[in-house]
């Protein structure tokens, strides 16, 4: 178990933490009163943990249990997994865009383009039959 700012953190979260580049010194945390069931306990102790990472914006609420240490600790796992999604989504929209380029601009497959030339001909052949009528005298 590792210990941040007075918290017991197994090593595993720690070693989460500091992949994913959470700092401590970056997490404001904060404490209200629980709402829901849990009774007493939970309406009069300020159990419920609000975790902002101030990098990002992103607030975690937790209220999972009636206690304040592992609500503090169950903040931080959801708050892993949120930047962990976060970046996955991030990086998979970099390489969709990527590609995307990719596809346009490569040359189109020479039946395609045949087949599109030999339409645009035979458009053009019907605009030709437009023409004014003139007199055939």
């Amino acid at each position: 178990m590792a210990l941040m700012a007075g918290l017991d953190i197994d090593d595993a979260l720690a070693k989460r933490m500091r992949k994913l580049g959470i700092r401590d010194e970056d997490l404001d945390e904060t404490f209200t009163r629980g709402t829901g069931a849990g009774g007493q306990k939970i309406n009069k102790t300020s159990s419920t943990v609000v975790l902002r990472h101030l990098p990002t914006g992103t607030e975690i609420r937790c209220q999972k249990e009636r206690s304040q240490t592992q609500n503090r600790y169950w903040a931080r796992v959801e708050l892993c997994d949120r930047l962990q999604t976060q970046k996955q989504e991030a990086k998979l929209a970099e390489q969709n865009e990527r590609e995307k380029k990719r596809r346009q601009s490569r040359p189109r497959p020479r039946g395609l383009q045949e087949k599109i030339l030999k339409t645009k001909r035979e458009r053009s052949e019907v605009k030709r039959g437009r023409g004014r009528v003139r007199g055939g005298d």
